[in-house]
């Protein structure tokens, strides 16, 4: 029996090639669609899961109560980790750690300026970081020691067992011990880094980082296994009380855990200081949108195979009348749908091979296809049989209803229900297309909001080179021989970069404070000229100027830090900053230097021509960046030969504070069109149906004289109410969904009313151009061959 049914399958196939190839198609876009993104979610999924012990790995968070508000992060500080392994027996393992450092290091005359971390004794006995040579246990014990990647040993040794005990210059300063090499990092790690410098080196070069009312590096734990970390959690609550006395009502803190597999997906605070959201919300959107486009394929499936049923009307009758069952008839329709849909998966197979190189590109991953994975292919079959029965149900159900002797009279009628059903998955569908297409419209305008922003500084031309080795003393002559070179307009220092000021404080006072009130400063040293380098507006006073020594103490602020201030006049009045006196010499305008998903904080600049670390800043002409970047170039390469020369462009870091916005964007661009094009293949189905259903109707009509027009917009009609109303219920929606997307940002663009009409258009357009290929193909059809049986 089964071989005959899937004879008889495989002869409708054959027979109705044009169908079958549309459906198979369809449904095989749908399924590769959902493939690829099935497949960046588990890689999503994935994301330090190869640690052996996950489960006991948690990273310590800290919830700041100042200025009405709670503020969470996950900056604490570099003597929590070491504390907290000696008073909580619950902690087996603990490091401070810090990671993103570019550093230079030498061996012979090879130079290389690679990105690693510091780290802690404990951290190759708490990660799952493989070392090829060296002991996990002795790894990072003493401050000259450090641990490096296979890469990184094989650029400079030769080999990972070369590299052990051999040294190699940090800085051009000081040289560590080579004491362990580990496997380069695999990609589903979220923390990445060549070289791995032991914790106290860290402490060394950040004496600020030993007093607890200071924050930056977090702390990372691993507990016992018979360790309850709810308790935990409640012990951390007040745990930094002990040691950081300077808290008061104004300004306080508590510690708190968050499982350290959960950091990658959950790394957002909600307003309660607790992490909530993060890139798990891309995840879910992701995970819906390839449903959508999975239940558009299945619906488009049942539209076309519905659309063919009228042929097969007799066939089923003929059945009937020998003595099949509904039940029989439904198990051959539901398998002729499932053998459908492994064709249609074998084809979705090929088309993930083909885009998956392209998918990689948007995603930025490195997503392989997993052929030798079983559990892949376990639930590749699960979604095929789940995919093949719900494409299929609809079909079998209908066709298995027929009645024999009314369709071997050829008197095949829909009742009222079938139709509203098969109107109603045609309306579902174009829901589903059009708040892809609002989705997409406004995450692209989004986009371009944030493209086009005025910042309130010019981040074109910009550009900032690290201050590293002899640049720091040699920063004068570097300033005075490059602005007398080429291509360039300005020269100046800073502490951090211009997309982000990531240093605060709350250790500022002026006349009026309220000593109950406890404000949050963003602060940054600057050099000379910072304020015409960036292209920054005054509101109020002036810039730092060689003509006042005094202004080494003095302070630029922004204007959301005079709102929190509240002087009237603020030019000349008091500020103290950690206990540094001095006056406000200029207010600046209020320009971005975090993200756009944050508000402008308020911000303290100083003047610090000789600090030690930073970048310096340099703004070239338009069009001559090139012989700016020549001029620059043979510079540090004069002034601090044992450095190698990098730089960074303020635009291009700027549009990385957008990198998961970027990818959304291409991703919907692409989704959007597919899924449009799927319910354009569904629409297609049910214009043919119709057209099936009409057929004599229409040929009565061309006899008594209806035009060809009269009979187009008859057949089309129906159609287009169908997308309106899928518009009318869509919009509401999308605008909902979209509306909390963008709440995700403190700046943020509009939703405009012609958001809708332009989706509403673009829908119309293209599901009327698929209705009037087959309107007018059944239009043109002569009346004589359709009513001959009449």
């Amino acid at each position: 029996m089964i071989k005959n049914y899937l004879k008889i399958a495989w002869r409708n196939l054959w027979r109705n090639k044009f169908f079958s190839t549309i459906n198979i198609f369809g449904l095989g876009l749908g399924m590769a669609c959902s493939i690829l993104i099935l497949l960046w979610v588990q890689n999503e999924l994935s994301i330090d899961s190869f640690h052996v012990n996950g489960s006991r790995l948690f990273i310590v968070t800290e919830r700041q109560y100042y200025d009405g508000k709670v503020v969470g992060q996950y900056n604490t500080p570099g003597v929590l980790s070491d504390q907290l392994k000696k008073d909580l027996p619950e902690v087996e393992y603990a490091t401070g750690f810090d990671n993103g450092y570019g550093n230079t290091f030498q061996v012979g005359e090879k130079i290389l300026k690679l990105d690693g971390a510091f780290g802690g004794a404990d951290l190759f006995k708490m990660f799952t970081y493989p070392l090829l040579a060296g002991n996990p246990n002795t790894a990072l014990n003493t401050i000259s020691d450090i641990a490096i990647s296979r890469k990184m040993a094989n650029d400079f040794f030769g080999s990972p067992q070369a590299a052990v005990g051999k040294t190699i210059k940090y800085q051009n300063k000081q040289s560590f011990n080579v004491t362990a090499v580990f496997e380069d990092l695999p990609e589903n790690a979220s923390f990445k880094f060549e070289y791995v410098i032991n914790w106290f080196q860290y402490l060394k070069e950040n004496d600020w980082a030993k007093q607890w009312g200071n924050n930056g590096p977090v702390s990372l734990i691993m507990l016992r296994s018979d360790a309850n970390p709810a308790q935990v959690d409640k012990k951390l609550t007040h745990y930094i009380d002990t040691y950081d006395k300077d808290q008061s009502k104004a300004f306080r803190e508590q510690l708190g855990l968050q499982k350290f597999g959960d950091l990658y997906l959950h790394s957002n605070f909600n307003s309660k200081g607790i992490p909530d959201g993060g890139r798990i919300e891309y995840v879910n959107i992701f995970i819906i949108v390839a449903i959508f486009i999975l239940l558009i394929a299945c619906i488009n499936f049942m539209n076309l195979t519905t659309a063919r049923s009228v042929k097969r009307a007799k066939e089923i009758g003929v059945r009937k009348v020998v003595g099949a069952v509904r039940g029989v008839l439904i198990r051959q329709f539901i398998g002729e749908a499932v053998l459908l849909t492994f064709i249609a998966v074998a084809l979705a197979i090929i088309l993930v091979a083909i885009l998956l190189p392209p998918f990689n590109s948007i995603t930025q991953k490195q997503i392989a296809y997993p052929f030798g994975n079983p559990t892949f292919w376990f639930g590749l079959t699960i979604l095929t049989l789940i995919t093949g029965f719900i494409s299929g149900s609809y079909p079998a159900l209908f066709l298995s209803a027929f009645n024999p002797v009314k369709v071997l009279k050829g008197a095949v009628k829909l009742s009222a229900g079938a139709n509203w059903f098969r109107k109603g998955l045609v309306v579902f569908q174009f829901i589903l297309s059009v708040v892809l297409i609002i989705g997409t419209i406004v995450v692209s305008k989004q986009i371009n909001f944030i493209q086009t922003k005025n910042l309130g500084y010019d981040r074109e031309n910009l550009i900032y080179v690290p201050l590293d080795g002899d640049l720091t003393a040699k920063y004068e002559v570097f300033k005075d021989e490059a602005l007398k070179g080429p291509g360039i307009q300005g020269v100046t220092r800073i502490t951090n970069t211009p997309t982000n000021f990531g240093s605060s404080t709350s250790g500022v006072k002026w006349d009026g404070k309220d000593p109950n009130t406890n404000v949050m400063f963003t602060q940054v040293s600057v050099g000379y000229d910072f304020v015409p380098t960036m292209k920054l507006k005054i509101a109020d006073g002036r810039d730092y100027s060689r003509a006042f020594v005094t202004d080494t103490n003095n302070y630029i602020i922004n204007e959301s830090a005079l709102k929190r201030i509240g002087y009237a006049n603020p030019i000349g009045k008091p500020l103290t900053m950690w206990g540094n006196k001095g006056k406000i010499v200029g207010v600046l305008k209020d320009f971005h230097f975090h993200s756009l998903h944050d508000p402008i904080l308020p911000l303290i600049i100083r003047l610090r021509e000789k600090e030690v670390y930073g970048n310096i800043l340099v703004r070239t002409k338009p069009g001559q960046t090139k012989q700016a970047l020549e001029t620059i170039g043979k510079l540090c390469r004069e002034l601090n030969p044992s450095f190698t020369f990098s730089y960074s462009f303020a635009d291009e870091d700027y549009k990385k504070l957008y990198k998961n916005e970027q990818i959304v964007s291409s991703l919907c661009n692409a989704f959007a069109f597919l899924a449009i094009f799927i319910s354009c293949l569904g629409l297609l189905g049910l214009a043919m149906f119709t057209a099936e259903q009409r057929i004599k109707e229409i040929g009565i009509r061309k006899v008594l004289g209806a035009s060809l027009g009269s009979l187009f917009a008859l057949l089309s009609k129906e159609f287009l109410i169908l997308v309106v109303v899928a518009l009318g219920i869509a919009s509401p929606l999308a605008w909902l969904f979209m509306h909390w997307w963008l709440q995700g940002y403190s700046y943020r663009t509009s939703i405009d009313w012609w958001v809708f009409v332009l989706s509403g258009v673009v829908a119309i357009f293209i599901a009327m151009l698929t209705v009037s290929i087959q309107s007018a193909k059944a239009a043109m059809l002569n009346p004589v061959k359709n009513l001959r049986s009449e």
